[in-house]
């Protein structure tokens, strides 16, 4: 999976550097959160699984750079290479192997883009359920035999499969890169909420629970969000990314204000049942 992640992000981030890229592999352990009411016991299970992947993805990403690095004889060339990673693969491990390591990426890209769209298709579930998404009364819906959301899983089929064919290569990893900054806002705005609650919510008995450490880890996953943000904006490249970002910030700006002035309910209610049958 990590070495999908960073032959993607050569192109990708050319310019934020390093930390840049590793930031690539800690973006989406937030997935195991949107299937959490498809888990056993989601109040342990997921936040381990959050924590799992994070520290997963973080430690397999930063020795797969470190030995990247240390692969490299000639600087100039591979910096000059269109793509640095494949490039250092095919010095040191020959064409058969480094074949065989692109078609690991293959996979890998094919098993994260199904995580993406089961996450993705829920969270269209999710508000749908709750009233808060366009044409909620069809996204809404579960098949009554997998218990499933197949009109949110599809829409997410279809648009992932539009933009593809739409955008052309540059433009398509302009998209990525901007989906890169999005989850790092997000990430952000979680954890200000939090802090901002936090002495509100309530505590579950066998939930999972940092203690005392809950105060310092949120300040410093705030800490931590704002560094990534600045890295994955600084770049001149990512210009195009960050005003894809704005867009996408104002249109759902727009959309909450219009549920505030014609579906104010939706915004004050929670539905009573996690599923709503296909009917």
């Amino acid at each position: 999976m990590a070495v999908g992640i960073f032959s993607t992000y050569d192109d990708v981030l050319p310019n934020a550097g390093p930390v840049g890229i590793w930031l690539a592999t800690l973006v989406g352990f937030d997935s195991a959160a949107n299937l959490a009411e498809e888990a056993k016991g989601p109040f342990r299970s997921v936040p381990r699984a959050i924590v799992g992947s994070v520290v997963a993805a973080g430690v397999l990403g930063i020795v797969f750079l470190i030995c990247l690095t240390i692969a490299i004889e000639d600087i100039p060339r591979v910096t000059a290479s269109e793509s640095p990673v494949a490039a250092i693969m095919r010095e040191q491990l020959g064409p058969p192997m480094a074949t065989v390591l692109l078609a690991a990426v293959a996979i890998a890209f094919f098993g994260a883009g199904t995580v993406v769209m089961t996450a993705c298709s829920r969270m269209v579930f999710a508000m749908a359920r709750d009233g808060r998404f366009p044409a909620h009364r069809l996204m809404r819906r579960v098949n009554p035999r997998t218990r499933t959301p197949v009109p949110a899983t599809v829409l997410i089929l279809v648009v992932g499969l539009a933009l593809m064919v739409a955008l052309p290569g540059a433009a398509l990893l302009k998209l990525i890169t901007a989906s890169m900054i999005l989850p790092a806002i997000i990430y952000g705005a979680t954890v200000v909420l939090y802090l901002a609650v936090r002495r509100r919510l309530d505590r579950r008995k066998g939930a999972f629970d940092l203690g005392r450490f809950e105060l310092p880890v949120a300040v410093c996953a705030l800490v931590w969000t704002l560094a990534s943000l600045f890295i994955l904006v600084s770049p001149a490249e990512a210009l195009v990314p960050v005003l894809i970002v704005v867009g996408l910030l104002v249109a759902g700006g727009l959309f909450f204000a219009g549920l505030l002035l014609f579906n104010r309910p939706a915004l004050e209610t929670q539905p009573q049942d996690a599923a709503v049958p296909e009917r």
